[in-house]
């Protein structure tokens, strides 16, 4: 699908007072001659299509054919008038003005120069594809996608667009577009001179969607700036919808660093609604129309994982071209499109990401909820604060008058038109969109928490109810009722000190791991299989392997519903888990992530969706059958063998071998020879692939045979709670003795030193995942004096316990 100069372009072109371009006619360098996303769509045809991008080619009108229209009418003079008055903050003024200055530019003819020239253009398209060929004709400023600025849907789009006169009356339309009321508000925040900006109109070869999916990427997270991550969205049809948050897409992350290295590391999907689709209004009286998609397609993924990682290792490219034109890092926001007729990608669009490559990163700010508060709705968390206000509820923009700065804005979507209003919100809220529609864009550009994709927020949330949208607890945003007090903390990271000792960090939710990357640790010393099954999973393991044989049919068709896209019900185990490790795990690479294996008690497994059809009636499940005594236990090894089978799936397939499995209560050395044996059987082989295997401390024998157990494990990480509760004999989970429970207890102290001394004469790694050095300073002090290699806090601990250990260590920032 794409052209070449050679086909079409007019030899010994003076590219300055051209009216028409070709796309392989320009590059970056010429953004004043053709706007960002012209200039942007050459560049990566000339440049990348060597490396197998795929763009569709097409043509540009230039900024100098714009300046002539608008010079050979007469029109800035009266334009220039027109603005005098303007008043972007009262919205009444913005449209007056705003609808005048179109109609200006709508009623003057193209220069009869302008029109033979786009004709031309248009024709040797519909030579090269056939007669009346569709396009999408774009606009592109001169003043857009730039790096700090990105003017996206400032101005207009029209999609299969077909014939001569329609692709002229598009162009006519696009030029009147540059005074749109979202441009003219845009451009006066941002400070252009709305004289100073020229338009160019794109006219590109329609990709066929419409018959297949679209959508949006980053080569960034957009809520957290994590630079390893691209996120992939996708929805049927034209991407018109996906960018405007009509619907909620499906979702995408993969690792770029191993994806380079050639592995296959999409660490999480996450389904979408996809609920409608535009397409071509064949035969009707619009060039396209949404309909509803058929519920068969919405329960399945738009693009499949060949898909997902092609148009990942684009955005890689994509990125690293442009980081080197512009000799500094540069993420990209790409727009791309299936063919639904050859089955091809496309990129159609890529511009600089504006929101977290303008961030300072030398300090981090962090967002806390002081209280709990009735939860009205959830959706999808956009930006990692909170906003409260009173509630605003518009479904119309045309009552966008009625909003009042400081409210938060609940709506069904939005779109450019609502910005005007949108920067005077305390926070926004909207039934549909993902993570890359224009109302999270945006309110990321201006700072403001967003929760989109919530469905219901229109109806849960009442007209002039006082609200609290956090978006500051992980990938759901919460909007809660009332005025939730929160606390905003922010930390200076220029001068951290670097300690001899490990700062490592204790990680429980995924969907948080891309922003606790941003704190400085070198690595996880603790993740815990059981958040992922517990929160991600939700169903035991014995009832997805033995899923026919469940007696309890609500928990049956619970767990049908949970399983819908998997036929073979464990799949959703090893992906679910392999996933929630992944996530972890490349939020920190190349630094260590040490993930403890499951330690449900069998209670804690009998909680799990069909749980207790499986699982035993222990008097004290605290010290009866778990961790390492069930691996290799006939009665769930075959369980087990699924938690091996993601493990291998992280290491493998993904190529994230920083992870590294730890075996949690194993209570001699030979329970951990049958656990490494367990593992062996599903290909994770001690040393083979750089796999290390560590084992908790927190049963006296570990303590006293840790000689031993230093021959089958390659390092020990403290549990100080378990440790604590077996030493001292005590139940942790019994309020009678709870006030006995304390780690700093000589008797625990002693264990500690005692293995830590072990430990280092056998030549392992020893450190501490346990609560104690969060809670307790003076705890933290004792171990950096014992020569522990590392701890593992609390990500609320880790900045303060870091400042105390370089105190006891002499070290100096």
């Amino acid at each position: 699908m794409t052209t070449t100069v050679d086909q079409f372009a007019t030899a010994n072109l003076n590219k300055e007072t051209a009216l028409v371009l070709w796309f392989e006619q320009v590059g970056i360098a010429d953004v004043p001659l053709v706007g960002g996303k012209n200039a942007s769509l050459g560049e990566m045809i000339q440049e990348l299509t060597p490396k197998g991008v795929i763009v569709p080619n097409g043509f540009a009108t230039t900024a100098y054919a714009y300046r002539q229209f608008i010079s050979e009418a007469g029109l800035e003079a009266k334009l220039r008038e027109l603005f005098a008055n303007l008043d972007v903050e009262d919205v009444e003024n913005l449209r007056s003005v705003g609808r005048q200055a179109r109609s200006l530019l709508l009623e003057t003819p193209f220069p009869a120069a302008l029109e033979t020239e786009i004709i031309a253009a248009y024709h040797q398209l519909c030579d090269r594809y056939g007669a009346n060929t569709d396009v999408a004709v774009r606009s592109s400023a001169t003043a857009e996608d730039l790096p700090d600025a990105s003017f996206a849907g400032q101005q207009e789009t029209y999609l299969n667009v077909h014939g001569t006169r329609a692709v002229l009356n598009a162009c006519h339309r696009c030029f009147a577009s540059i005074f749109t009321d979202r441009a003219i508000s845009y451009r006066t925040i941002k400070g252009f001179d709305h004289f100073n900006v020229a338009l160019s109109v794109g006219v590109q070869k329609m990709v066929r969607s419409d018959l297949a999916a679209s959508g949006v990427m980053f080569s960034i997270d957009t809520e957290t700036g994590f630079k390893n991550a691209a996120l992939v969205t996708a929805a049927y049809g034209l991407g018109e919808n996906v960018v405007q948050g009509a619907v909620n897409p499906d979702e995408y992350f993969v690792f770029k660093p191993t994806l380079q290295q050639g592995f296959q590391p999409i660490l999480t999907k996450r389904l979408g609604t996809k609920e409608i689709k535009m397409v071509y209004d064949l035969g009707g009286s619009k060039m396209t129309k949404n309909m509803s998609v058929p519920v068969s397609d919405r329960v399945k993924y738009a693009i499949n994982d060949a898909e997902i990682l092609q148009l990942a290792k684009w955005a890689c490219i994509i990125e690293d071209h442009y980081s080197q034109v512009r000799g500094m890092f540069t993420p990209m926001d790409i727009e791309w499109a299936k063919d639904g007729i050859t089955d091809e990608l496309f990129i159609v669009q890529a511009r600089p990401e504006t929101v977290q490559s303008q961030k300072s990163g030398n300090i981090l700010r962090s967002y806390h909820l002081q209280a709990e508060g009735e939860i009205v709705a959830i959706g999808r968390a956009v930006g990692e604060m909170i906003g409260q206000g009173k509630a605003r509820v518009i479904l119309d923009v045309h009552q966008a008058a009625q909003f009042q700065a400081g409210e938060v804005l609940v709506t069904n979507r939005t779109d450019p038109d609502w910005e005007p209003i949108m920067k005077k919100a305390s926070a926004i809220v909207t039934n549909q969109g993902g993570r890359t529609c224009h109302a999270a864009i945006i309110a990321r550009e201006m700072g403001i928490p967003a929760i989109v994709g919530c469905g219901d927020a229109t109806s849960k949330v009442s007209p002039g109810q006082e609200i609290t949208v956090s978006c500051a607890e992980g990938e759901e945003g919460r909007i809660y009722a009332g005025l939730v007090p929160f606390k905003v903390k922010e930390v200076e990271l220029g001068n951290l000190p670097r300690t001899r000792t490990q700062i490592l960090m204790n990680v429980g939710n995924p969907e948080e791991a891309f922003g606790l990357a941003s704190i400085p640790c070198d690595g996880v010393g603790l993740a815990r299989f059981e958040f992922i099954i517990a929160n991600h999973i939700k169903a035991h393991p014995l009832a997805l392997l033995h899923y026919d044989e469940l007696t309890d049919e609500a928990v049956k068709q619970e767990i049908a519903t949970l399983t819908a896209l998997y036929p073979h019900k464990p799949d959703f185990f090893v992906n679910k888990l392999a996933q929630g490790i992944a996530m972890i795990a490349a939020a920190f690479y190349p630094n260590p992530v040490v993930v403890r294996m499951s330690d449900f008690k069998s209670n804690e497994y009998a909680n799990l969706l069909g749980g207790e059809q499986f699982e035993p009636k222990e008097e004290n499940p605290m010290i009866g059958w778990r961790g390492a005594s069930r691996y290799y236990d006939d009665r769930y090894r075959e369980a087990y063998a699924l938690e091996c089978q993601a493990l291998k799936q992280v290491r493998n397939q993904m190529g994230l071998t920083n992870v590294i499995p730890m075996i949690p209560f194993c209570r001699t050395p030979d329970e951990g020879r049958k656990v490494l044996a367990e593992m062996a059987k599903h290909g994770l082989v001690r040393g083979e692939n750089d796999l290390q295997v560590y084992v908790m401390c927190e049963i006296p024998s570990n303590v006293i045979l840790a000689d031993q157990f230093s021959e089958v494990f390659d390092g020990f990480s403290i549990g100080s709670n378990d440790l604590t509760q077996l030493t001292l004999g005590l139940d942790r989970d019994s309020s009678l003795v709870a006030h006995i429970f304390d780690e700093r207890n000589q008797a625990v102290k002693d264990m500690v030193r005692i293995v830590i001394e072990k430990a280092k004469r056998n030549n392992r790694k020893i450190g501490i995942c346990g609560q104690a050095p969060s809670d307790y300073p003076e705890f933290a002090r004792f171990l950096v004096e014992q020569g522990i290699n590392s701890i593992s806090l609390n990500p609320d601990s880790v900045l303060k316990t870091l400042l105390e250990i370089a105190k006891v260590e002499g070290v100096s920032s």
